[in-house]
């Protein structure tokens, strides 16, 4: 069965920002394990760093240039394509009925909204909202009622003609109409919804709304109207600019700068581009701000070599040293998803075992002390610490606990090599914690296994028996190889990084899995032509090829897996070592290595985990970006965790382009590391995320965004229930609950907040690194 990824959640607001938070940048927040509500309130210091100050202390005029990733691709942001800078220039010049404070709470914004409340909730609930009657757009027209319809009509759902990425919420509104009163807009749904303070932001002119024409096509490269602090004057494409000018006919706090040029700047190239000066704010990552922060510094040291002396004060009178680095806990998490649609994952029990063997607490310790923010592990998929409602319910999984996760291992039938099951360390039960009932897993066996797909025909169990293409399987059927069962590899794609592997055993692996593949195929024709008779000369080649066929693809998964000899802390004396022949051995004497050799070199190396005569090994799938270094340093650390207690991981590096598209998306992963964003509605926007993925007609698998493709029934259900709660802390209690069931089901893994690092200029005010907060835009400029 392929999966098919619903676009439904790719809508780019500020509390939803980009599907996948960008690759280079996957480096979560914490959240304060183990308190209780009230102590995980984060100071203003973590939550937010825009250096404040009043209006009265910032000048009038000037422009400020910000970097963006990328131009947006469309100013509509409800298009599939609508993306992070799409968010900025929407805050800016669109109205925002609800902005978001630091600690990520919904507050009626005052420009545009006199009032708004629930005024009924039987027989069916309505909002009300009081219009600001100074509110209009830029064309004179004031903001009204057909607006909000034609809004609601474009996104609703029932219309095709409209591309929208999803409808969630206005697909549960009855009607739209003009209130009783002057200024007012009524709206009543067909169900209830919990988070109706998340529609109508950002609010459209009808304009654009109106016809599905315009929706598709009118906004993407131009936002004529506006009825925000700013207007769109051009989008550059040639200079990779959007340029945000003062609207003058906005009635609020005029807006402090000229102009704002948002600027498409790659990551890789903002150090430059700071120390040049051309430009003033860029987030950046923790080598730009190392070098940000070190240009800063006062010179301390006294009596130092005179070249050091030199180079610390040319440094300080760069271009560097006019900026500061803001950093703050960013609203968004890093969390190891683990795929449960096939192998060993598929095993819920295997799966709480990977969760019981990674110290959470050390990764967020190597991320976040650099940088001195509090470094503590999230507790909770649904809301970041400081959120209103937030509790840590890592404890439906349990504390780290190698014993523990060996004893979940054992029970799922993995057993040492040599037959005995691995010994715990500790007489913990199993999956020992919080007292949460793990919803049972609808996918695989009854037992909760699913055989490895690659898995070929009839055979004896040995590794012979399974496709000599570790690159693709049945959960991505349209990867490269997938449909050439034997074929050789290309060499694109055959070479893999593994844990302890350096390019030279890279390509000793490929080159063995490709020999591999060779034999397998001659072997499959030598089987035919034996036509079924055992004793003829074919069939003896048959089982000749098929011996050689596993010698090397068994030497290929030693490299794989860190235990072949010749590799940095390989184990010493592994049972499949000493009985290797062949490729292997031949590899072994090009390299100059030897069992004898690697002798205690790994000695706290655990064993090998087999069942069904197949070892327990993961590929786990990580970019290969410039700006990923931190994200790969976490996985090579959660490597080594899982290997102690006997899983062996292959981590293999891909491109950032095909990183989400290629694998997460389509499933081509066991283990992967990516962030989701936080955000004030988590009922509404975190349930594609874990939706249980369903059977779709065409015999492929809707997944929405939850590409562990691991969820239940229950979880849906808990989701359905919160957004349809109108009463606050009854809605929050369930999505409580929520958390607790998706922390049990143990698809995916928190682990902790990413920081913001954000540079600017130290004579800016009132801009940096926001966290949740709603970026107030009119206020931003230069001190005086």
């Amino acid at each position: 069965m392929t999966d098919h990824v619903s676009p439904g959640g790719a809508v780019c607001r500020r509390r939803r920002c980009a599907a996948l938070v960008a690759v280079g940048v996957l480096l979560p927040l914490p959240a304060l394990a183990g308190c209780s509500q009230g102590d995980t309130a984060p100071s203003v210091a973590q939550s937010q760093d825009i250096a404040p100050a009043p209006r009265g202390m910032v000048k009038d005029g000037g422009t400020v240039r910000w970097a963006i990733d990328a131009l947006p691709s469309t100013f509509n942001a409800f298009q599939s394509d609508a993306d992070a800078a799409t968010t900025r220039v929407t805050g800016a010049v669109l109205p925002s009925l609800f902005t978001l404070d630091a600690s990520g709470q919904p507050q009626r914004n005052a420009d545009y909204l006199s009032a708004a409340d629930v005024s009924a909730r039987e027989p069916r609930q309505v909002v009300t909202y009081q219009l600001n009657p100074k509110a209009r757009w830029s064309d004179g027209r004031p903001i009204g009622a057909a607006d909000f319809l034609a809004q609601w009509n474009a996104l609703r759902g029932k219309d095709n003609a409209y591309w929208t990425a999803r409808n969630a919420g206005y697909d549960r509104i009855a009607k739209v109409e003009t209130g009783a009163k002057p200024h007012q807009v009524k709206v009543t749904f067909a169900r209830p919804y919990a988070d109706w303070q998340s529609l109508f932001t950002p609010l459209y002119p009808k304009g654009v709304m109106g016809e599905a024409d315009a929706f598709n096509d009118a906004a993407r490269e131009k936002l004529p109207v506006g009825a925000g602090p700013f207007l769109v004057r051009k989008r550059d494409a040639d200079r990779g600019t959007v340029t945000l000018v003062r609207n003058p006919t906005w009635w609020g706090d005029r807006a402090k700068l000229d102009k704002l040029v948002l600027t498409a700047l790659p990551r890789d190239k903002r150090s430059g581009a700071l120390a040049a000066g051309t430009v003033d704010v860029a987030a950046v990552d923790q080598i730009a701000a190392k070098q940000v922060a070190q240009a800063a510094a006062p010179a301390t040291a006294k009596g130092a070599d005179a070249k050091a002396e030199d180079a610390r004060a040319a440094a300080r009178k760069s271009a560097l040293g006019g900026y500061a680095v803001r950093k703050a806990l960013e609203p968004a998490y890093t969390q190891l998803a683990l795929n449960g649609s096939a192998g060993p994952l598929a095993d819920q029990r295997v799966r709480r075992a990977v969760a019981r063997a990674i110290d959470r607490q050390a990764l967020a310790d190597s991320v976040l002390k650099p940088l001195e923010l509090p470094a503590q592990p999230l507790g909770n998929h649904l809301l970041m610490a400081g959120q209103h409602g937030y509790e840590d319910h890592s404890d439906a999984i349990g504390e780290a606990d190698a014993g523990a996760a060996k004893k979940l291992l054992a029970d799922a039938g993995w057993k040492l090599s040599g037959g005995s099951a691995p010994r715990p360390g500790g007489e913990e039960q199993a999956g020992a914690g919080r007292a949460v009932t793990p919803d049972r897993s609808d996918d695989g066996d009854d037992d909760g296994y699913a055989e490895d797909p690659r898995a070929d025909e009839p055979g004896d169990g040995t590794s012979a028996d399974r496709s000599g293409d570790a690159e693709s399987d049945d959960r991505n059927p349209h990867r490269p190889g997938a449909e050439r069962d034997g074929a050789r590899p290309a060499a694109a794609e055959a070479p893999l990084s593994f844990t302890g592997a350096v390019g030279s055993e890279v390509q000793q692996a490929a080159l063995l899995r490709q020999s591999a593949a060779l034999y397998k195929a001659e072997a499959a024709d030598e089987r035919a032509a034996a036509a079924g008779d055992t004793e003829s000369p074919a069939y003896g080649k048959y089982r000749r090829y098929k011996k050689r066929a596993a010698q090397a693809l068994g030497a290929a998964e030693l490299i794989e897996t860190g235990q072949a000899p010749h590799l940095p802390g390989a184990a010493a004396g592994h049972a499949a070592l000493r009985t290797a022949t062949g490729p292997f051995r031949a590899l072994q004497a090009g390299t100059g290595h030897s069992p004898e050799a690697a002798a205690g070199r790994a000695p706290g190396r655990a064993p090998v985990l087999k069942k069904d005569g197949r070892p327990l090994a993961l590929r786990f799938v990580l970019p290969d970006g410039p700006g990923s270094e931190q994200l790969r340093t976490v996985g090579r650390r959660i490597a080594g965790m899982l290997n102690r207690i006997g899983v062996q991981t292959a981590v293999q590096r891909v491109s950032d382009a095909s990183y989400f598209k290629d694998h997460i998306a389509s499933g081509d992963f066991d283990l992967a590391l990516y962030s989701w964003p936080g955000t004030a509605f988590p009922a509404t926007d975190a349930r594609p995320i874990f939706a249980k993925p369903q059977p779709a007609p065409d015999g492929s698998l809707t997944v929405e965004q939850n590409y562990s493709r691991v969820g239940t029934d229950h979880i849906d259900q808990l989701f359905d229930q919160a957004a349809s709660e109108l009463d606050g802390d009854a809605s929050r209690t369930l999505v409580e609950q929520a958390d607790a069931r998706i922390w049990a089901a143990a698809g995916s893994i928190p682990l902790y907040q990413r920081p913001e690092l954000v540079a600017t200029r130290k004579t800016l005010a009132n801009i940096g690194a926001f966290g949740f907060a709603t970026p107030r835009f009119q206020d931003v400029g230069y001190k005086k």
